[in-house]
């Protein structure tokens, strides 16, 4: 009897022991769990808007954001999926495998200018971003989307169909819709290239900025 309480007390004594390393060994889990649960990946898919047309790829907003957000302890992954001259045929191509591929907790979709420089019609641009947001959401993404602008001189009629496309378009789903990121650069020569069309390198971290700016809350608050 006295050799078994021995063991016992041997046994419980060594539990004691080892307990705190037990509890910061369940400490250490429990905050590597948390830290996953933090991250976030964002799939920008794009045109030459995001590409960083005329531009070295480290010089473009999207580049330029990843930077920002780097020393963030909330680690959130940024996927450049932009192409120039890309439009929303195109970006519907392509998104089941860039969905696959990166499993992105979220998509910006920043497609349809190049849509309405070469006059598609404006349903078939509803149609391709409806069928991108639905690909994104039932892939479990959180879909937010980018409010495009075109010149004045394709006609008041297109011009006004093209902007209210992408409010119908964002009501319908209820995803978040941001503003367009060139409205005030695109206004000051100064941040332009030559073609009037396409941000330069020094309007870039401008862009950056105000992406950062609505982003960020934007993925950190749609859970």
């Amino acid at each position: 009897m006295f050799i078994q309480i021995s063991r016992g007390f041997r046994q419980f004594s060594v539990a004691l022991l080892f307990l705190p390393f037990l509890l910061l060994a369940d400490q250490s889990l429990a905050g590597t769990a948390q830290s996953q649960s933090q991250q976030k990946t964002l799939l920008v898919v794009g045109d030459s808007l995001s590409a960083g047309y005329g531009l070295q790829q480290h010089e473009g907003w999207v580049n330029l954001l990843q930077n920002l957000w780097a020393a963030d302890a909330r680690r959130i992954e940024v996927i450049n999926a932009a192409i120039s001259g890309e439009t929303t045929d195109g970006g519907l191509a392509r998104l089941p495998r860039l969905l696959k591929q990166h499993e992105p907790s979220h998509v910006l979709i920043e497609l349809g200018g190049n849509d309405g420089l070469q006059g598609h019609p404006v349903d078939k641009l509803k149609m391709n971003l409806n069928k991108m947001i639905r690909l994104a959401q039932q892939s479990g993404a959180k879909v937010i989307l980018q409010d495009m602008e075109i010149p004045s001189n394709y006609g008041r009629r297109y011009t006004t169909m093209f902007g209210e496309a992408f409010d119908e378009v964002a009501k319908k789903h209820d995803v978040v819709l941001i503003p367009f990121f060139l409205q005030s650069v695109a206004l000051n020569k100064d941040l332009m290239q030559n073609d009037g069309i396409h941000p330069n390198k020094e309007a870039q971290p401008l862009i950056a900025e105000y992406m950062n700016n609505k982003l960020k809350p934007l993925i950190f608050e749609m859970n």
